[in-house]
């Protein structure tokens, strides 16, 4: 999914309030991280994850790794931190503003 500007600053806008779920320790992703992450996607759409300093990369690597696994989409990196989203088309939760 190809997000707009507009879309991308509404998302990182809406994740400053989101709790973090997901933490990549030094273990790296795993299956269950990634069962963890699609789980959450498909009920909140919008998550937020944290990768610990033990991690063996960044949280722009492990965010775009399990954008790819749970077919997301990476809409922000800081520091330690990603955001990903992935719409829900059976029961959207997020309404975002039109693309021109």
């Amino acid at each position: 999914m190809t997000l707009t500007s507009k879309q991308r600053a509404f998302l990182r806008s809406m994740a400053t309030t989101e709790d973090t779920i997901l933490i990549v320790g030094k273990g790296g992703l795993s299956a269950e991280l990634i069962a963890q992450a699609d789980g959450a996607l498909n009920a909140r759409e919008l998550i937020k994850g944290k990768v610990l300093e033990t991690a063996p990369g960044s949280a722009k690597e492990f965010g775009e790794a399990l954008a790819e696994a749970t077919n997301a989409t990476l809409v922000q990196t800081i520091g330690t931190k990603f955001v990903l989203y992935r719409p829900n088309e059976e029961k959207p939760v997020i309404e975002l503003p039109k693309a021109r």
